[in-house]
């Protein structure tokens, strides 16, 4: 799993944010589009994409998608 290709499906989460806004250090809870269903969302995509199982808590203590990433990429 790298970098990029989480940023990618994280930001494939979101129907009214374009890829570009995305980068390691963007608050992805900051967005209009973010919710429970988002953050449901992308648990179950992380999961098929990459075999990883997050938990509501790794969502809940990841403000940044590095931090997000550097989480499911200790569960690799």
């Amino acid at each position: 799993m790298e970098l990029k290709e989480f940023i990618e499906v994280i930001a494939e989460q979101y129907e009214d944010v374009e890829l570009q806004d995305f980068t390691p250090e963007t608050h992805f809870k900051e967005f209009d589009e973010w919710s429970s269903l988002t953050s449901l969302s992308i648990i179950a995509t992380v999961d098929d994409e990459f075999g990883i199982t997050l938990k509501g808590d790794d969502i809940r203590k990841a403000t940044t998608i590095q931090e997000l990433f550097d989480i499911a990429k200790s569960k690799e």
